[in-house]
């Protein structure tokens, strides 16, 4: 639905921080799925562990946070000029959770839903999972603002 040039132009995050190669499914105002493929050329395996590469976990988190960007910035009803002047900030990630390490050569999906959006206000049910199987959760609440 999304590839990653349409993403960038809707997030300013570029590499090594842009972390959502595609969007697959979107509902505006509902829900999202995305993913990342996670490959051993990934800057934060040189140091995560070396020998033992696990994808860190505050990395799963704000690849989520991106995904539910995403959702939030194509949900809040702007043109593409208006969105070209918008920023999403997060305010909040609870409770998080890790289930199960992530590695190069996996697919990290993102399925994230909206429980609550107001007008510049959304909040986010977020998980992701690796080949169907549960590997983070959290909840997440962000703030569209100008840029």
């Amino acid at each position: 639905m999304l590839d990653v040039v349409e993403i960038q132009k809707i997030l300013p995050h570029r590499y090594p921080f842009l972390l959502v190669d595609k969007v697959t499914e979107m509902v505006q105002g509902e829900d999202i799925i995305a993913y990342k493929n996670i490959s051993i050329s990934e800057p934060v395996f040189q140091g995560h562990f070396p020998g033992h590469p696990i994808y860190p976990g505050v990395m799963i988190l704000e690849g989520m946070a991106q995904a539910g960007g995403i959702l939030a910035l194509k949900s809040a009803g702007l043109s593409d000029e208006e969105l070209q002047n918008k920023v999403i900030y997060f305010m909040s990630i609870d409770g998080a959770k890790f289930r199960s390490p992530v590695k190069p050569g996996d697919k990290l999906e993102y399925r994230i839903k909206v429980l609550k959006l107001r007008k510049n206000l959304i909040v986010l049910d977020g998980k992701a999972y690796v080949d169907d199987t549960l590997v983070s959760e959290a909840q997440l609440k962000a703030m569209v603002v100008d840029k």
